[in-house]
Formats: structure tokens, sequence, C-alpha cells
């Protein structure tokens, strides 16, 4: 299914959202995410399902100052 990564059009095999982060490079990654909008916490992405069009965010936390 095709979906919008951080603002560019990917195709992905997976239908879970932990399963997409996999799949994108991910895996264990400490990341931020939001689908369509809508911040989901780490513990909820084993449930959340993906559709065809749908907006995700990944958001890398930055060390700076």
């Amino acid at each position: 299914m095709k979906i919008i990564v951080n603002g560019q059009s990917l195709e992905v095999t997976a239908t879970l959202l932990d399963a997409a982060l996999g799949e994108l490079g991910y895996g264990d990654a400490r990341v931020a995410t939001a689908l369509n909008g809508e911040f989901v916490p780490r513990p909820a992405r084993a449930s959340t399902s993906l559709g065809d069009g749908d907006r995700l965010e990944i958001l890398a936390p930055m060390q700076g100052g």
C-alpha cells in the first residue's frame, strides 16, 4: 500500500504501524510517531492499523543547544 512518510510517498507491505516502522528501517529506534496528525504512543503502535494514503510522521530526538 502507498502511504506518505514525512512528506514522501512510499510503498509498504505492513498493515500495522510497528511493522511499518521496522520495514522502513526504524525497528528499535527511539522515535515519536504521528498518524494522520494524531500522536501514536509506542505501546499503541502494535495495534494501530495503516490504510492506503495514510500520512505518517516519524520524528527522531535531536541533541544540541
